[in-house]
């Protein structure tokens, strides 16, 4: 998806930013936390988070927050899940699970928290 689609679309300015910002988070594909991506942007933290809540009041981001205290964003491309491991603090996007729901919500994102493969292995 174009960088200028998506703020045309959502009635923004485009600026230079904005258009860091997406790049990171369209090539990541992945959640990521302000320390993830610290070193790459060229913008400082309080930009970094004005063009955020920009982002996520405009519903063009998710977020979340990890095992580890940090807030998690990632674009919203579509509905899914996440697993977050208690022990190494891994976040893995889930696929859609669609049998999740509940009578008068509308259900746009669940988090999982338990233990992951890697680790269960390495326990045994």
């Amino acid at each position: 998806m174009q960088i200028e689609n998506i703020i045309e679309q959502k009635n923004l300015k485009l600026t230079s930013a904005r258009r860091e910002l997406l790049e990171i988070l369209l090539k990541e594909n992945k959640p990521i936390c302000f320390e993830d991506i610290k070193d790459k942007l060229t913008m400082n933290k309080a930009t970094f988070y004005r063009n955020i809540l920009k982002f996520q009041s405009n519903d063009m981001i998710n977020s979340f927050e990890s095992n580890d205290k940090k807030r998690y964003y990632e674009l919203q491309n579509s509905p899914h899940s996440h697993f977050i491991c208690n022990i190494c603090n891994t976040i893995e996007c889930l696929k859609k699970i669609d049998n999740i729901e509940l009578e008068g919500y509308k259900v746009m994102d669940v988090v999982f928290k338990g233990i992951c493969k890697n680790c269960l292995e390495q326990s045994r």
